[in-house]
């Protein structure tokens, strides 16, 4: 007996069954090359959400981002759902702001994220990854993704914004329950509620502390800053607060621990990092095109309008697919395959336009040496047992990756 295909014009794309082990890439491919601007009724699992449209090519993608005024960040946030985080909350992020505001709060974090004073912190970076893999002296076994990438990441991310070392841990627990809230086993039974609580709660009391006593950090930054002749609220800087932990912790950490796997499951790229290391910065590259941090950004349409052919109506939410764009065939050659000398453009930190990612420097800045790192400690490193991916439509990273260390290289 044989089943009937279903079209991809009766799909739900966000629907959890095209998701059980990360984006749906053979989905994406038959939208990219049928309805590239595909429209989905619904949510199963958040029936009171409206339908949306897809976006799956890199041009469509970019066409939108750069369009603030047709289509806003600003109007229903910047996720296909708010997963039960309310707008007013969303909206206090500078991510989820149009401009003019948007510009204005955005600059007050650029001074902390400079190409100068990023390169100015290899230093310590790397000694935050070195100091993370002698952990593993001795060892023979570790998982990637709780013992190095996420105290690296959480250090690294912790210094700039100036939380204290001894809460990388619960800042890293709250923040990756509440990025991953769909996936069960990372929200652990706790609602969302709790969790933004608790984010809130202790961004108050680094607001509190750097308002007592100043520091060179970002949240210092925040809370004497002046904006429009005035301070930011605590709502404002809270939020900012949050924004950057969120992007720092999840963001490297996920491309990194996709990109080791790759480089595990294809010995000959990986063999040509250990011979070339000068490969390393178009690796990093090529880990952002396939495995980009995060799945998707959302936009809401100020008005009617049209897109490849698409008539898209005022207050349409509008989905931009990162899995997708950084896999479209009319863009890259063979776009499935890992290679470690493509050094290809993508989008994995947005498409252009005013909500480019703020941290892009930083974030390359660690891959680079994560990568650098643990190829020159363990250059024979191996999957040990199945990776788990997180089961969501926003969050795309590992939740495990379980490897043998090998023996130790130089």
């Amino acid at each position: 007996m044989t089943t009937k295909r279903r079209s991809v014009d009766e799909v739900w794309v966000a629907e959890p069954e095209n998701w059980t082990d990360g984006p749906p890439h053979e989905l994406f491919r038959e939208l990219r090359s049928e309805c590239p601007v595909h429209w989905s009724g619904g949510m199963s699992e958040w029936p009171e959400e409206a339908g949306y449209w897809s976006l799956t090519r890199a041009e469509d993608i970019q066409s939108v981002s750069r369009d603030w005024r047709t289509y806003s960040s600003f109007l229903g946030g910047i996720t296909i759902s708010r997963y039960g985080a309310p707008l007013e909350m969303v909206r206090q992020e500078f991510i989820a702001m149009d401009p003019p505001r948007h510009d204005r709060i955005k600059a007050l974090f650029q001074a902390g994220f400079t190409p100068r004073r990023i390169a100015e912190q290899e230093p310590a970076v790397r000694a935050i990854v070195t100091r993370v893999l002698d952990k593993l002296d001795g060892r023979e076994r570790c998982d990637l993704v709780t013992e190095v990438a996420k105290p690296v990441v959480g250090r690294v991310i912790g210094t700039f914004v100036g939380i204290p070392e001894e809460d990388d841990q619960d800042w890293a627990d709250l923040i990756n329950a509440t990025m991953g809230f769909e996936d069960e086993e990372m929200r652990d039974g706790r609602d969302m509620d709790a969790l933004l609580a608790g984010v809130v709660e202790r961004s108050q009391q680094l607001v509190d502390a750097r308002r007592e006593q100043p520091a060179e950090d970002l949240a210092s930054t925040l809370v004497h800053a002046e904006v429009e002749g005035g301070r930011l609220s605590d709502e404002e800087i809270l939020s900012g607060i949050q924004l950057l932990m969120e992007a720092g912790l999840d963001s490297t950490k996920a491309v990194y621990c996709s990109g080791m796997r790759a480089l595990m499951e294809n010995p000959d790229q990986r063999k040509l990092l250990l011979d070339d290391p000068s490969l390393i910065p178009s690796a990093v590259e090529e880990s952002l095109r396939m495995f980009p941090a995060f799945s998707h950004m959302r936009r809401t349409a100020t008005c009617d309008t049209e897109l490849a052919g698409q008539k898209i109506k005022k207050g349409d939410k509008v989905v931009m697919w990162y899995p997708s764009s950084g896999r479209d065939e009319a863009v890259y050659e063979d776009p499935d395959r890992f290679d470690v000398t493509r050094n290809p453009d993508h989008q994995a930190f947005g498409a252009g336009g005013r909500h480019f990612c703020l941290g892009f420097a930083l974030a390359r800045l660690e891959l680079n040496v994560l990568l650098e790192e643990t190829l020159k400690r363990y250059p024979e490193m191996e999957i040990d047992g199945e990776p788990l991916m997180a089961e969501s439509t926003f969050i795309n990273q590992l939740k495990t990756l379980p490897v043998k260390l090998g023996p130790r290289g130089s």
